[in-house]
Protein backbone atom coordinates (compact mmCIF):
# COMPACT_ATOMS: atom_id res chain seq x y z
CA UNK A 1 0.00 0.00 0.00
CA UNK A 2 1.41 3.45 -0.88
CA UNK A 3 2.53 6.55 1.79
CA UNK A 4 -0.85 8.36 0.41
CA UNK A 5 -3.39 5.22 0.81
CA UNK A 6 -2.42 4.71 4.53
CA UNK A 7 -2.76 8.76 5.36
CA UNK A 8 -6.27 8.38 6.19
CA UNK A 9 -6.62 4.59 7.72
CA UNK A 10 -6.91 6.08 11.53
CA UNK A 11 -9.69 7.81 10.46
CA UNK A 12 -11.48 4.99 8.63
CA UNK A 13 -10.92 2.63 11.76
CA UNK A 14 -12.15 4.98 13.99
CA UNK A 15 -15.34 5.81 11.90
CA UNK A 16 -16.17 2.06 11.53
CA UNK A 17 -16.03 2.11 15.36
CA UNK A 18 -18.57 4.72 15.76
CA UNK A 19 -20.63 2.82 13.28
CA UNK A 20 -20.38 -0.37 15.24
CA UNK A 21 -20.81 1.41 18.35
CA UNK A 22 -24.16 2.63 17.01
CA UNK A 23 -25.50 -0.66 16.00
CA UNK A 24 -24.28 -2.45 19.14
CA UNK A 25 -26.21 -2.64 22.36
CA UNK A 26 -24.97 0.07 23.88
CA UNK A 27 -25.98 2.74 21.85
CA UNK A 28 -29.02 1.11 21.85
CA UNK A 29 -29.93 1.54 25.92
CA UNK A 30 -29.05 5.33 25.58
CA UNK A 31 -31.97 7.78 25.67
CA UNK A 32 -31.57 10.40 22.72
CA UNK A 33 -29.86 13.26 24.74
CA UNK A 34 -27.09 10.46 26.08
CA UNK A 35 -26.41 9.05 22.34
CA UNK A 36 -25.99 13.41 20.98
CA UNK A 37 -23.21 13.59 24.25
CA UNK A 38 -21.45 10.18 22.98
CA UNK A 39 -21.49 10.73 19.79
CA UNK A 40 -20.17 14.61 20.04
CA UNK A 41 -17.49 12.97 21.66
CA UNK A 42 -17.10 10.59 19.46
CA UNK A 43 -16.96 12.83 16.30
CA UNK A 44 -14.72 14.85 17.06
CA UNK A 45 -12.04 12.11 17.31
CA UNK A 46 -12.98 11.40 14.12
CA UNK A 47 -12.67 14.89 12.48
CA UNK A 48 -9.27 15.04 14.51
CA UNK A 49 -7.65 12.05 12.76
CA UNK A 50 -9.19 13.48 9.56
CA UNK A 51 -7.51 16.69 10.35
CA UNK A 52 -4.10 14.81 10.71
CA UNK A 53 -4.38 12.66 7.63
CA UNK A 54 -4.94 15.48 5.56
CA UNK A 55 -1.55 16.63 7.13
CA UNK A 56 0.33 13.53 6.32
CA UNK A 57 -0.78 13.51 2.78
CA UNK A 58 0.56 17.01 2.27
CA UNK A 59 3.75 15.98 4.45
CA UNK A 60 4.03 12.83 1.58
CA UNK A 61 3.12 15.14 -1.26
CA UNK A 62 5.20 18.03 -0.10
CA UNK A 63 8.11 18.44 -3.26
CA UNK A 64 11.78 19.31 -2.08
CA UNK A 65 12.61 23.40 -3.54
CA UNK A 66 15.43 24.08 -5.79
CA UNK A 67 15.57 27.33 -3.85
CA UNK A 68 14.56 28.90 -0.69
CA UNK A 69 16.27 32.26 0.03
CA UNK A 70 15.37 34.50 3.80
CA UNK A 71 14.60 37.91 3.99
CA UNK A 72 17.75 39.24 3.92
CA UNK A 73 18.83 36.86 0.45
CA UNK A 74 20.64 34.34 2.13
CA UNK A 75 19.78 30.86 0.60
CA UNK A 76 19.35 27.91 2.82
CA UNK A 77 21.11 24.84 1.30
CA UNK A 78 20.62 22.03 3.68
CA UNK A 79 17.20 20.06 3.27
CA UNK A 80 15.69 17.42 6.08
CA UNK A 81 12.46 16.26 6.15
CA UNK A 82 10.34 15.30 8.42
CA UNK A 83 10.59 18.23 10.88
CA UNK A 84 7.52 17.70 13.02
CA UNK A 85 5.25 20.50 14.78
CA UNK A 86 1.80 20.15 17.07
CA UNK A 87 -0.98 22.20 16.45
CA UNK A 88 -4.02 22.40 18.56
CA UNK A 89 -7.37 22.43 16.25
CA UNK A 90 -10.72 22.76 17.20
CA UNK A 91 -10.65 18.95 17.06
CA UNK A 92 -7.39 18.26 19.23
CA UNK A 93 -3.74 18.12 18.88
CA UNK A 94 -2.76 16.96 15.93
CA UNK A 95 1.11 16.76 14.39
CA UNK A 96 2.56 18.61 11.53
CA UNK A 97 5.19 16.90 9.34
CA UNK A 98 6.96 19.48 6.67
CA UNK A 99 10.79 19.99 5.18
CA UNK A 100 13.33 22.31 6.93
CA UNK A 101 15.45 24.81 5.14
CA UNK A 102 18.40 25.35 6.56
CA UNK A 103 22.02 27.03 6.91
CA UNK A 104 24.24 27.31 9.38
CA UNK A 105 23.47 29.81 12.43
CA UNK A 106 20.08 30.63 10.63
CA UNK A 107 16.17 29.91 11.92
CA UNK A 108 15.27 27.17 9.68
CA UNK A 109 12.32 28.21 7.24
CA UNK A 110 9.40 25.86 6.51
CA UNK A 111 7.32 26.48 3.46
CA UNK A 112 4.77 24.09 4.02
CA UNK A 113 4.26 26.50 7.22
CA UNK A 114 3.42 29.38 5.31
CA UNK A 115 1.31 27.26 2.63
CA UNK A 116 -0.60 26.22 5.54
CA UNK A 117 -0.66 29.73 7.31
CA UNK A 118 0.15 28.16 10.57
CA UNK A 119 0.14 30.42 13.44
CA UNK A 120 2.90 31.19 15.47
CA UNK A 121 1.87 29.78 18.33
CA UNK A 122 -0.02 25.94 19.06
CA UNK A 123 -3.39 27.14 18.55
CA UNK A 124 -5.32 27.43 15.37
CA UNK A 125 -6.65 30.46 13.71
CA UNK A 126 -10.32 28.38 14.24
CA UNK A 127 -9.17 28.13 18.54
CA UNK A 128 -8.49 31.95 18.21
CA UNK A 129 -11.17 33.16 16.80
CA UNK A 130 -13.78 31.17 19.46
CA UNK A 131 -11.67 32.51 21.68
CA UNK A 132 -12.01 35.88 20.63
CA UNK A 133 -16.08 35.89 20.33
CA UNK A 134 -15.92 34.19 23.72
CA UNK A 135 -14.03 36.63 25.57
CA UNK A 136 -15.05 39.75 24.47
CA UNK A 137 -18.95 38.25 25.40
CA UNK A 138 -17.73 37.54 28.90
CA UNK A 139 -14.67 36.81 31.64
CA UNK A 140 -11.98 34.65 30.53
CA UNK A 141 -12.56 32.05 32.93
CA UNK A 142 -16.52 32.10 30.99
CA UNK A 143 -14.65 32.06 27.25
CA UNK A 144 -12.33 28.96 28.51
CA UNK A 145 -15.28 27.21 29.43
CA UNK A 146 -17.45 27.83 26.34
CA UNK A 147 -13.96 26.71 24.22
CA UNK A 148 -13.97 23.40 26.49
CA UNK A 149 -17.67 22.92 25.32
CA UNK A 150 -17.47 23.34 22.30
CA UNK A 151 -14.56 21.93 21.22
CA UNK A 152 -13.16 19.67 23.86
CA UNK A 153 -10.17 21.67 23.99
CA UNK A 154 -8.68 22.72 27.17
CA UNK A 155 -6.67 26.42 26.77
CA UNK A 156 -4.90 27.53 29.94
CA UNK A 157 -6.39 31.07 30.70
CA UNK A 158 -3.23 32.69 30.14
CA UNK A 159 -2.39 31.35 26.88
CA UNK A 160 -6.53 32.44 26.02
CA UNK A 161 -5.61 35.98 27.17
CA UNK A 162 -2.46 35.73 24.67
CA UNK A 163 -4.85 34.58 21.50
CA UNK A 164 -7.28 37.74 22.35
CA UNK A 165 -4.13 40.01 22.50
CA UNK A 166 -2.97 38.49 19.27
CA UNK A 167 -6.36 38.18 17.76
CA UNK A 168 -7.33 41.85 18.11
CA UNK A 169 -4.06 43.36 17.00
CA UNK A 170 -4.70 44.47 13.26
CA UNK A 171 -8.11 46.08 14.04
CA UNK A 172 -7.34 49.41 13.65
CA UNK A 173 -5.25 48.54 9.59
CA UNK A 174 -8.66 46.76 8.91
CA UNK A 175 -10.81 50.22 9.57
CA UNK A 176 -8.13 52.34 7.17
CA UNK A 177 -8.02 49.48 4.66
CA UNK A 178 -11.95 50.07 4.51
CA UNK A 179 -13.82 51.95 1.47
CA UNK A 180 -16.38 54.08 2.22
CA UNK A 181 -20.43 52.33 1.06
CA UNK A 182 -22.02 54.86 -0.63
CA UNK A 183 -24.63 56.75 1.57
CA UNK A 184 -27.65 59.48 1.11
CA UNK A 185 -25.62 62.40 0.03
CA UNK A 186 -28.46 64.78 2.19
CA UNK A 187 -27.47 62.25 5.23
CA UNK A 188 -26.16 64.20 8.45
CA UNK A 189 -22.42 62.41 9.66
CA UNK A 190 -22.46 62.83 13.25
CA UNK A 191 -19.65 61.97 14.98
CA UNK A 192 -19.54 61.71 19.35
CA UNK A 193 -17.63 60.23 21.90
CA UNK A 194 -17.92 59.80 25.83
CA UNK A 195 -15.39 58.32 28.19
CA UNK A 196 -15.44 55.38 30.93
CA UNK A 197 -13.04 54.41 33.41
CA UNK A 198 -11.89 51.06 33.76
CA UNK A 199 -10.66 49.36 37.08
CA UNK A 200 -6.08 48.40 36.11
CA UNK A 201 -4.10 46.58 37.67
CA UNK A 202 -1.65 49.26 39.41
CA UNK A 203 1.20 48.70 37.16
CA UNK A 204 -1.27 49.88 34.02
CA UNK A 205 -2.60 52.99 35.59
CA UNK A 206 -1.64 56.21 33.82
CA UNK A 207 1.53 57.90 36.02
CA UNK A 208 -0.61 60.71 37.69
CA UNK A 209 -3.11 58.11 38.86
CA UNK A 210 -0.79 55.26 39.75
CA UNK A 211 1.18 58.09 42.04
CA UNK A 212 -1.94 58.69 43.97
CA UNK A 213 -3.12 55.04 44.19
CA UNK A 214 0.67 54.50 45.63
CA UNK A 215 0.00 57.07 48.27
CA UNK A 216 -3.65 55.86 49.41
CA UNK A 217 -2.95 53.91 52.36
CA UNK A 218 -6.08 51.70 52.17
CA UNK A 219 -5.42 48.30 52.75
CA UNK A 220 -5.90 45.32 50.33
CA UNK A 221 -8.72 43.89 49.82
CA UNK A 222 -10.80 41.41 47.15
CA UNK A 223 -12.96 43.98 45.93
CA UNK A 224 -12.50 47.60 45.57
CA UNK A 225 -14.75 50.26 47.60
CA UNK A 226 -16.63 53.20 46.12
CA UNK A 227 -14.03 55.17 47.39
CA UNK A 228 -11.08 53.38 46.47
CA UNK A 229 -11.99 52.85 42.86
CA UNK A 230 -11.07 56.56 41.73
CA UNK A 231 -7.42 55.81 42.60
CA UNK A 232 -7.67 52.35 40.21
CA UNK A 233 -9.31 53.45 37.25
CA UNK A 234 -7.74 54.29 33.35
CA UNK A 235 -10.04 56.09 30.91
CA UNK A 236 -11.19 54.53 27.62
CA UNK A 237 -12.88 56.38 25.03
CA UNK A 238 -15.19 55.49 23.22
CA UNK A 239 -16.07 56.91 19.94
CA UNK A 240 -18.84 56.84 16.88
CA UNK A 241 -19.70 57.89 13.87
CA UNK A 242 -22.71 57.39 12.15
CA UNK A 243 -25.27 58.81 9.96
CA UNK A 244 -29.05 60.64 9.90
CA UNK A 245 -31.73 61.53 7.31
CA UNK A 246 -32.16 65.05 8.19
CA UNK A 247 -35.59 65.38 10.12
CA UNK A 248 -36.67 68.78 11.28
CA UNK A 249 -38.48 69.28 14.45
CA UNK A 250 -39.80 71.80 16.90
CA UNK A 251 -39.12 72.60 20.65
CA UNK A 252 -42.49 71.47 21.12
CA UNK A 253 -41.87 68.06 19.59
CA UNK A 254 -39.13 67.53 21.66
CA UNK A 255 -41.48 68.37 25.18
CA UNK A 256 -44.95 68.41 24.26
CA UNK A 257 -47.67 70.06 26.47
CA UNK A 258 -49.73 66.54 26.23
CA UNK A 259 -48.57 63.30 25.41
CA UNK A 260 -49.21 63.58 21.19
CA UNK A 261 -51.33 60.53 19.16
CA UNK A 262 -48.07 60.41 17.23
CA UNK A 263 -44.87 61.51 18.30
CA UNK A 264 -42.95 63.43 15.81
CA UNK A 265 -40.54 61.73 13.62
CA UNK A 266 -36.93 61.71 15.13
CA UNK A 267 -33.68 61.76 13.42
CA UNK A 268 -32.43 57.68 13.15
CA UNK A 269 -29.27 56.82 13.44
CA UNK A 270 -28.01 54.21 10.79
CA UNK A 271 -24.43 52.79 9.48
CA UNK A 272 -22.83 53.14 13.26
CA UNK A 273 -19.64 52.56 13.52
CA UNK A 274 -17.88 52.32 17.26
CA UNK A 275 -13.79 52.61 17.99
CA UNK A 276 -12.66 52.04 21.90
CA UNK A 277 -9.51 52.29 23.13
CA UNK A 278 -8.03 52.15 26.59
CA UNK A 279 -4.11 52.67 25.70
CA UNK A 280 -5.07 55.42 23.05
CA UNK A 281 -5.64 59.06 24.56
CA UNK A 282 -9.28 60.99 23.72
CA UNK A 283 -6.88 62.75 21.00
CA UNK A 284 -6.08 59.95 19.53
CA UNK A 285 -9.72 58.53 19.41
CA UNK A 286 -11.17 61.59 18.00
CA UNK A 287 -8.77 61.24 15.32
CA UNK A 288 -9.88 58.09 14.43
CA UNK A 289 -13.81 59.01 14.31
CA UNK A 290 -12.47 61.70 12.79
CA UNK A 291 -10.55 59.41 10.16
CA UNK A 292 -13.94 57.46 9.50
CA UNK A 293 -16.43 60.35 9.00
CA UNK A 294 -13.70 61.66 6.23
CA UNK A 295 -13.53 57.89 4.61
CA UNK A 296 -17.91 58.25 4.54
CA UNK A 297 -17.32 62.06 3.02
CA UNK A 298 -13.87 62.48 2.10
CA UNK A 299 -14.58 65.93 0.18
CA UNK A 300 -16.36 67.38 3.60
CA UNK A 301 -19.25 67.65 1.01
CA UNK A 302 -21.87 66.72 3.92
CA UNK A 303 -22.87 68.27 7.18
CA UNK A 304 -21.08 67.13 10.01
CA UNK A 305 -22.23 67.47 13.58
CA UNK A 306 -20.80 66.59 16.75
CA UNK A 307 -23.00 65.74 19.80
CA UNK A 308 -21.17 65.61 23.11
CA UNK A 309 -21.94 65.69 26.83
CA UNK A 310 -20.27 69.02 27.70
CA UNK A 311 -16.91 67.26 28.89
CA UNK A 312 -14.75 70.75 28.07
CA UNK A 313 -11.55 68.34 26.49
CA UNK A 314 -13.57 66.90 24.33
CA UNK A 315 -15.16 69.95 22.39
CA UNK A 316 -11.72 71.37 22.47
CA UNK A 317 -9.90 68.38 20.84
CA UNK A 318 -12.89 67.99 18.26
CA UNK A 319 -12.58 71.89 16.96
CA UNK A 320 -8.61 71.57 17.13
CA UNK A 321 -9.10 68.35 14.90
CA UNK A 322 -11.82 69.93 12.55
CA UNK A 323 -9.42 72.82 12.19
CA UNK A 324 -6.43 71.08 11.03
CA UNK A 325 -8.57 68.75 8.53
CA UNK A 326 -10.16 72.10 7.45
CA UNK A 327 -13.54 71.01 7.97
CA UNK A 328 -16.73 72.44 9.71
CA UNK A 329 -17.75 70.99 12.33
CA UNK A 330 -21.03 71.98 14.52
CA UNK A 331 -20.44 70.72 18.21
CA UNK A 332 -23.75 70.60 19.86
CA UNK A 333 -24.20 69.40 23.66
CA UNK A 334 -26.52 66.65 24.46
CA UNK A 335 -30.12 68.13 25.51
CA UNK A 336 -30.57 65.23 28.30
CA UNK A 337 -27.54 66.76 30.10
CA UNK A 338 -29.34 70.09 30.50
CA UNK A 339 -32.35 68.74 31.82
CA UNK A 340 -29.91 66.72 34.28
CA UNK A 341 -28.75 70.23 35.27
CA UNK A 342 -31.97 72.41 35.51
CA UNK A 343 -33.24 69.45 38.13
CA UNK A 344 -30.37 70.05 40.16
CA UNK A 345 -31.04 73.78 40.35
CA UNK A 346 -34.62 72.76 40.91
CA UNK A 347 -34.10 70.26 44.04
CA UNK A 348 -32.48 74.01 45.70
CA UNK A 349 -34.88 76.45 44.33
CA UNK A 350 -38.22 73.76 45.70
CA UNK A 351 -38.97 71.85 48.41
CA UNK A 352 -38.65 68.29 47.96
CA UNK A 353 -41.87 66.31 46.31
CA UNK A 354 -42.90 69.92 45.50
CA UNK A 355 -45.20 69.34 41.89
CA UNK A 356 -44.92 73.38 41.02
CA UNK A 357 -40.60 72.15 40.34
CA UNK A 358 -41.88 69.95 37.31
CA UNK A 359 -43.28 72.40 35.84
CA UNK A 360 -40.53 74.86 36.18
CA UNK A 361 -38.14 72.24 34.86
CA UNK A 362 -39.95 71.90 31.99
CA UNK A 363 -40.35 75.99 31.29
CA UNK A 364 -36.31 76.32 31.82
CA UNK A 365 -36.11 73.87 29.17
CA UNK A 366 -38.19 74.77 26.30
CA UNK A 367 -36.83 78.47 26.98
CA UNK A 368 -33.37 76.67 26.02
CA UNK A 369 -34.65 74.84 23.51
CA UNK A 370 -35.61 77.87 21.90
CA UNK A 371 -32.20 79.63 22.29
CA UNK A 372 -32.30 81.37 25.81
CA UNK A 373 -29.37 79.43 27.78
CA UNK A 374 -28.06 82.88 28.37
CA UNK A 375 -31.21 84.02 29.82
CA UNK A 376 -32.06 81.09 31.65
CA UNK A 377 -28.88 80.85 33.61
CA UNK A 378 -29.09 84.43 34.84
CA UNK A 379 -32.95 83.83 36.19
CA UNK A 380 -31.70 80.77 38.00
CA UNK A 381 -28.73 83.17 39.65
CA UNK A 382 -31.36 85.55 40.29
CA UNK A 383 -34.05 83.03 42.03
CA UNK A 384 -30.93 81.78 44.55
CA UNK A 385 -30.11 85.39 45.30
CA UNK A 386 -33.84 86.72 45.85
CA UNK A 387 -34.35 83.57 48.14
CA UNK A 388 -31.07 84.30 50.05
CA UNK A 389 -29.54 80.64 49.40
CA UNK A 390 -26.48 80.10 50.70
CA UNK A 391 -23.40 78.93 48.87
CA UNK A 392 -23.86 75.51 50.06
CA UNK A 393 -28.01 75.41 49.48
CA UNK A 394 -27.26 77.24 46.26
CA UNK A 395 -24.55 74.65 44.63
CA UNK A 396 -26.82 72.77 42.31
CA UNK A 397 -28.42 76.10 41.28
CA UNK A 398 -24.84 77.88 40.73
CA UNK A 399 -23.54 74.49 39.11
CA UNK A 400 -26.38 74.76 36.49
CA UNK A 401 -26.06 78.52 35.64
CA UNK A 402 -22.86 78.01 35.07
CA UNK A 403 -22.77 75.36 32.96
CA UNK A 404 -25.72 76.82 30.53
CA UNK A 405 -23.48 80.03 30.35
CA UNK A 406 -20.28 78.24 29.66
CA UNK A 407 -22.12 75.60 27.14
CA UNK A 408 -24.40 78.91 25.15
CA UNK A 409 -22.25 78.50 22.09
CA UNK A 410 -23.04 74.61 21.88
CA UNK A 411 -26.51 74.88 22.96
CA UNK A 412 -28.03 76.58 19.67
CA UNK A 413 -30.96 74.35 19.77
CA UNK A 414 -32.86 75.73 17.25
CA UNK A 415 -30.79 75.64 14.94
CA UNK A 416 -30.12 72.09 15.05
CA UNK A 417 -34.06 71.27 15.16
CA UNK A 418 -34.76 72.69 12.13
CA UNK A 419 -32.08 71.34 10.74
CA UNK A 420 -32.93 68.00 11.36
CA UNK A 421 -30.44 67.16 13.59
CA UNK A 422 -30.31 64.81 16.66
CA UNK A 423 -29.80 66.49 19.78
CA UNK A 424 -29.19 63.65 22.64
CA UNK A 425 -26.37 61.26 22.87
CA UNK A 426 -27.89 58.11 23.14
CA UNK A 427 -26.00 56.79 20.34
CA UNK A 428 -22.85 57.16 22.74
CA UNK A 429 -24.40 56.43 25.69
CA UNK A 430 -25.39 53.12 25.00
CA UNK A 431 -22.12 52.88 23.14
CA UNK A 432 -20.46 53.20 26.44
CA UNK A 433 -22.70 50.47 27.82
CA UNK A 434 -23.15 47.80 25.83
CA UNK A 435 -18.98 48.01 24.07
CA UNK A 436 -17.10 48.80 27.32
CA UNK A 437 -19.07 49.00 31.08
CA UNK A 438 -20.93 45.33 30.15
CA UNK A 439 -17.78 43.27 29.69
CA UNK A 440 -15.06 45.76 31.48
CA UNK A 441 -16.86 46.22 34.84
CA UNK A 442 -16.87 42.17 35.62
CA UNK A 443 -16.99 41.80 39.05
CA UNK A 444 -13.34 41.81 40.14
CA UNK A 445 -11.61 41.95 37.00
CA UNK A 446 -8.36 43.89 37.13
CA UNK A 447 -7.25 44.88 33.24
CA UNK A 448 -3.80 45.22 32.19
CA UNK A 449 -3.52 47.96 28.92
CA UNK A 450 -3.10 45.25 26.62
CA UNK A 451 -5.74 42.79 28.07
CA UNK A 452 -8.19 45.60 27.98
CA UNK A 453 -7.44 47.16 24.88
CA UNK A 454 -7.94 44.16 22.72
CA UNK A 455 -10.95 43.46 24.44
CA UNK A 456 -12.16 46.79 23.37
CA UNK A 457 -11.40 46.20 19.67
CA UNK A 458 -13.11 43.22 19.71
CA UNK A 459 -16.50 43.94 21.22
CA UNK A 460 -16.30 47.48 19.05
CA UNK A 461 -16.08 44.81 15.84
CA UNK A 462 -18.51 42.80 16.93
CA UNK A 463 -21.22 46.13 17.57
CA UNK A 464 -20.12 46.97 14.42
CA UNK A 465 -20.99 43.52 12.50
CA UNK A 466 -17.60 43.49 10.86
CA UNK A 467 -16.11 40.45 12.63
CA UNK A 468 -16.51 38.06 10.49
CA UNK A 469 -14.66 40.41 7.61
CA UNK A 470 -12.35 41.47 10.00
CA UNK A 471 -11.32 37.69 10.72
CA UNK A 472 -10.74 37.18 6.93
CA UNK A 473 -8.32 40.14 7.01
CA UNK A 474 -6.50 39.47 9.99
CA UNK A 475 -5.55 36.05 8.64
CA UNK A 476 -4.06 37.45 5.37
CA UNK A 477 -1.87 39.86 7.73
CA UNK A 478 -0.41 36.97 9.64
CA UNK A 479 0.26 35.19 6.71
CA UNK A 480 2.36 38.23 5.43
CA UNK A 481 3.31 39.14 9.50
CA UNK A 482 4.62 35.73 10.49
CA UNK A 483 5.38 34.16 7.24
CA UNK A 484 6.00 36.43 4.07
CA UNK A 485 8.48 38.24 5.65
CA UNK A 486 10.73 35.61 6.47
CA UNK A 487 11.24 35.04 2.85
CA UNK A 488 13.19 37.43 0.33
CA UNK A 489 11.35 40.09 -1.23
CA UNK A 490 8.39 38.77 0.78
CA UNK A 491 7.91 35.89 -1.23
CA UNK A 492 6.86 32.52 0.01
CA UNK A 493 8.66 29.79 -2.46
CA UNK A 494 6.20 27.33 -4.22
CA UNK A 495 6.78 24.02 -6.13
CA UNK A 496 7.51 24.49 -9.50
Amino acid sequence: MSAEAVCFTSAEECFSEVVSFLQGDEAAALDHGELEERLEEKSREVFRRLYQGHLELRAVREERLEEVKDHEGMARPYVEEGHARQLTVIFGGVDVSRFAYRAKGKANLHPADAWLNLPEERYSHGLGRLASIEAARGSYDSAAEALERATGQRVPKRQLEQLVRRAAKDVEEFYASQEAEPTGPGDVVVLSCDGKGIVMRPDSLREPTRRAAEASSAKPKARLSKGEKSGRKRMATIGAVYEVEPSPRSAGDILPAEPPREPAPAPEAKNKWLTASVADDAAQVISRVFDEAERRDPGHQRTWVALVDGNNHQIDRIEAEAGERGVEVTVVVDFVHVIEYLWGSARDLFPEGCPAAEAWVRDRAMAVLEGNARDVAAGIRRRASSEGLGASSRKGADECATYLSNKADHLDYPKALSSGWPVATGVIEGAVRHVCKDRMDITGARWSVDGAEAVLKLRALRSNGDFDAYWRWHRSRERQRVHQTRYHENVIPVAA
